[in-house]
């Protein structure tokens, strides 16, 4: 078995691969340029960025919906408790699928929680939820050391990725001191980025997405330019391996570093899909639940970039909207045709979808029409438990 397919889908690939002709070798389409680091980074900027969070704040005091369900979602949750107790670990083991778990999900969690707190800190400037946010990063910024088993990298990228979210507001926004931010900064640098910044080029595409967002992100709270510039070519090379587009040519771009450079290969990566259609990812036939994760993580990184002075959205606006809406439209419903995944998907793409609709529809003006049922259908989208939280509350119909 490679890269997670299961090996009953062999005999769906030689069925699929049976009814086209052979194609020619192709080159993998040309990367955009490369994305340099800002000479000064915006602060707060990962993810969401003042002027943004300045509207959410409005809409919510103001009583607004779908701002005001989303934020009392949050606050009803058990992320948004101010009774929440830290549980750090000093070593948290993840395998396969977060088993064995021991620390996995205490750690995702209270990184969501202190970027809940984070956010409710902002929005009502009550000082609790600040000092609640700082407890739950103090705790885990004075014990963890490492990661370990096989899937601590992807564990670094889901936690790597919501740490900087809750910290960049902290640090920037609240006035009532932090004396361990430095502690914190140091534990980003030297448990979070090592484990992710390398990306993971043979694994499924979502990994290497979702360790971008967090070494993005990490990046823009260090100020770190170097490592903001390598993950972003990392995540530029991806990016266009993951969402398939037919200007790209027959088959998807090979991803890059990994090895993988021939169609028979290409279609087992793609499990067993071999008929590419503008917005097919990379995971469609493994899940939708894994290829929500892969499109979050794209667009937090586009965010991230876009307040840091390069807006990506405009050049990937024809890739973005394409997987978006292809994806929307078997989440409702629409009849699977045979070619696609031998006619059955897993469906569960998640609250993936707000923030890539917000960017394209609400700035880029771009009509969306399934996109817009699933993500207005969803609302307030909430959390995955992972990486994706409070996205309506954050973006949507958000103009900055």
């Amino acid at each position: 078995m490679r890269f997670g397919i299961p090996a009953g889908l062999a005999a769906l690939t030689l069925g699929l691969a049976a009814t086209l002709l052979p194609a020619p070798t192709l080159a993998a389409p040309a990367a955009p340029a490369a994305v340099a680091a800002p000479d000064r980074f915006a602060h707060p900027g990962v993810l969401n960025s003042r002027a943004q969070l300045d509207f959410v704040r409005t809409q919510v005091q103001a009583g607004r919906q779908p701002w005001k369900a989303a934020y009392d979602q949050m606050l009803g949750s058990k992320y948004g408790s101010l009774t929440r107790t830290p549980k750090p670990r000093a070593v948290v083991e993840c395998g396969s699928y977060s088993n064995p778990n021991i620390g996995c999900t205490d750690e995702r969690e209270d990184a969501i929680a202190a970027y809940s707190h984070a956010l409710a800190w902002y929005i009502t400037k009550d000082a609790r939820y600040a000092r609640k946010s700082i407890e739950l990063m103090d705790a885990w910024s004075a014990t963890i050391k490492d990661h370990t088993n096989s899937n601590a990298p992807l564990q670094s990228g889901w936690a790597g990725s919501t740490w900087p979210r809750a910290a960049e507001i902290i640090k920037h926004t609240y006035t009532g001191g932090w004396p361990n931010q430095g502690r914190f900064a140091t534990m980003l640098r030297e448990v979070y980025l090592p484990e992710v910044i390398g990306g993971k080029p043979n694994s499924n595409g979502n990994w290497e997405l979702i360790m971008m967002d967090a070494a993005v992100g990490i990046s823009v709270h260090l100020d770190d330019r170097a490592n903001y510039d390598k993950a972003m070519g990392i995540y530029l090379g991806r990016v266009p391996a993951y969402f398939y587009l037919a200007s790209d040519g027959a088959q998807p771009a090979y991803p890059p570093r990994s090895g993988i450079d021939t169609r028979s290969e290409l279609i087992d990566y793609w499990h067993g899909q071999s008929t590419f259609v503008d917005g097919l990812a990379q995971e469609t036939c493994r899940d939708f639940g894994h290829t929500g994760m892969g499109i979050a993580a794209t667009m937090h990184v586009a965010e991230t970039s876009r307040i840091q002075g390069r807006d990506l959205y405009p050049q990937f606006k024809d890739r973005f909207r394409h997987a978006l809406g292809f994806h929307a439209k078997y989440e409702l419903g629409a009849a699977v045709p045979s070619w696609l995944c031998g006619g059955t998907v897993t469906k569960g793409i998640g609250p993936a979808t707000e923030v890539g609709y917000n960017a394209l529809n609400t700035r880029l003006g771009i009509t969306m029409e399934n996109t817009r049922k699933l993500t207005e259908g969803r609302r307030p989208a909430g959390t995955e438990n992972h990486f994706e939280a409070w996205e309506t509350l954050t973006h949507a119909a958000n103009p900055n």
